[in-house]
């Protein structure tokens, strides 16, 4: 009915749009698709690369209407972009060669990548090489005088130790945070490249 066409442009904010098809932007067609696949309501939408090509702003747009769409009916996204899944989706599904290769919440995968590297404030900072003695530390970045990147092999409760040699050498450590994988580096431990 031309009521459920009108409420699937308000929905996708299209309504009152007086331009030709054509004219309109790809971030608008992008809406225009979305609009004609909730016209049906389906019980479940799948989305193919819906925010492939848009600027960040219309990027913003579409993972807020298709996460207020996921409110009513399961979606299925289907992207090569991790970082869309991980601003848009709660359950995934890995699949390479047909495989599925992880199954799981997006906190199961966050879980999943384990910490490789830390940021570290140290207001007297020893010598660089001096850092890069300590058990564990596989290498160092100078990011700032006071701020570097520490990659390190494996925990080890590295970051205890971090705390105590600043404390025992006075490097006055005032941060420590440790950093995950992306999203790209953990797909390619699953999928074993």
């Amino acid at each position: 009915t031309d009521e459920d066409i009108q409420n699937a442009l308000k929905r996708v904010g299209l309504f009152g749009e007086r331009k030709k098809v054509r004219e309109y932007s790809l971030g608008m067609r992008q809406k225009l698709a979305i609009a004609q696949a909730i016209f049906e309501k389906p019980d479940l939408l799948l989305l193919d690369e819906p925010t492939n090509g848009l600027d960040p702003n219309q990027i913003i747009e579409i993972r807020h209407l298709i996460k207020d769409i996921a409110k009513e009916r399961a979606i299925m996204l289907s992207t090569h972009i991790l970082s869309e899944v991980q601003a848009t989706c709660n359950d995934i599904q890995m699949i390479e060669h047909g495989n599925v290769v992880f199954a799981g919440t997006i906190n199961d995968l966050n879980n999943y990548i384990d910490p490789c590297t830390f940021l570290v404030s140290l207001e007297a900072a020893p010598p660089l090489e001096e850092l890069k003695k300590i058990p564990g530390i596989t290498q160092v970045e100078h990011i700032t005088n006071t701020r570097f990147r520490m990659h390190f092999s494996s925990d080890q409760e590295i970051t205890k130790q971090i705390i105590n040699l600043s404390v025992a050498n006075n490097w006055r450590l005032s941060e420590i945070t440790l950093e995950r994988d992306s999203l790209d580096t953990a797909f390619a431990q699953l999928s074993g490249k």
